[in-house]
This record gives C-alpha cells, sequence and structure tokens, in this order.
C-alpha cells in the first residue's frame, strides 16, 4: 500500500534484495542522491522490520536512521520521520542545498582539484550557459563581484559539487544539465542559491 502512495519511482525497497548493512548504505545513499537532483519531495525506503534478523533487531533499519545526519550535513536530505516499524520516509533536500552544506575538512580537497577546471571545458555549450547562469546567481546572491575568474570558479565549484552528486549510470552530461536547471528554477522560486 505504501508503494502505490508514493509510486515506484519514488520507493527503495530494501527488503527485497536483502543486502548487507554496507550495501543497504552505499545503495541508499547513491539512491537518494540521485532522486535529490530529479527533485522529488518525499520518498519512501523500505528497510522491513528485521523480524529475520538475528535477535529481531532490524539491522538495515537500523543503518539507514544512522545515516540520515549525515546526509542531511551534506544537503542531501532535508528530514526523515519513521512511517512504520519497517519503512522510512525522508523529505529530500532542494538541489541549491548542496552548495551550502557545511564541508569538513577531509571534503574540502575533493573540490579543489585542477583537473575539474579542464573537465568543464570538454562541456557542450548548453551545458555552460546553464552552468554559468547559476554561477551568476550564485555570485550575485552573495555580493560577489561577477568578474570573469570569480565566475570561472564558481562554475568549477557547481559543477565539482553536482559531478559527485551523480552516481553510477546516471553521470551523464544530461543528468547534470538536468540538476543545474533544478538549482536555478530553485534560485528563482526562493531566491539565488547560496
Amino acid at each position: 500500500m505504501d508503494e502505490a502512495a508514493f509510486g515506484s519511482e519514488r520507493t527503495l525497497n530494501l527488503r527485497e534484495s536483502l543486502p548487507s548493512a554496507a550495501d543497504a548504505r552505499a545503495r541508499t545513499e547513491s539512491w537518494l542522491r540521485e532522486r535529490q537532483l530529479t527533485k522529488p519531495d518525499e520518498v519512501l525506503i523500505i528497510t522491513g522490520r528485521g523480524n529475520q534478523s538475528a535477535g529481531g533487531v532490524g539491522v538495515i533499519r537500523k543503518e539507514i536512521i544512522a545515516m540520515m545526519p549525515s546526509l542531511r550535513r551534506r544537503g542531501i536530505v532535508e528530514s526523515w520521520r519513521e512511517h512504520s516499524p519497517g519503512s522510512v520516509v525522508v523529505k529530500l533536500a532542494p538541489t541549491s542545498a548542496l552548495f551550502s552544506a557545511a564541508k569538513r575538512h577531509r571534503d574540502r580537497s575533493s573540490h579543489k582539484n585542477p583537473e575539474v577546471d579542464q573537465s568543464i571545458s570538454g562541456l557542450e555549450r548548453e551545458t555552460l550557459m546553464l552552468l554559468r547562469q547559476l554561477a551568476l546567481s550564485n555570485l550575485d546572491a552573495l555580493g560577489v563581484d561577477s568578474a570573469e575568474p570569480f565566475v570561472r570558479a564558481e562554475m568549477v565549484r557547481v559543477f565539482s559539487i553536482l559531478s559527485s552528486a551523480i552516481r553510477g549510470a546516471e553521470r551523464t552530461e544530461a543528468a547534470l544539465r538536468s540538476s543545474i536547471q533544478n538549482a536555478i528554477a530553485e534560485a528563482s522560486d526562493n531566491g539565488p542559491a547560496p
């Protein structure tokens, strides 16, 4: 019944495949990141109750709940709540939250890769124009001069954040363009992305 209410696109059923805790964690994070970029509001994660787990304790459910604070800090998840003893409803953060998520020291080095600047040069013209539009919006919101070096640096920063959020088979330029368009739409609806 829950799957019918949320639909297959907004439901991750971990109970069916019975993954290990580590597999469930990796699969859930990847799925939530992908769903965040496609812009649904709330999603359902079916973990199962843990009735068949040792001691009747739901290892998968416990693992999924434990990862939520980290996902919130990184701008992927806005909130979560128990939907039933075997499922969790997660409200995804807007795409723009990825840009303002607090970075830890160990996270910062991944966004200062000189190869990233070269990689945006290979993007299609339409993608570069969208990236530039979002960068200009972000700089304007910060009150930063829109001089070309600042615009280029912001384009690289945004590209780095969004491309690292897109995982696996979904990692295409079309997916990147879609996520940039979502961030631009959010900025125009709610004010510029920070």
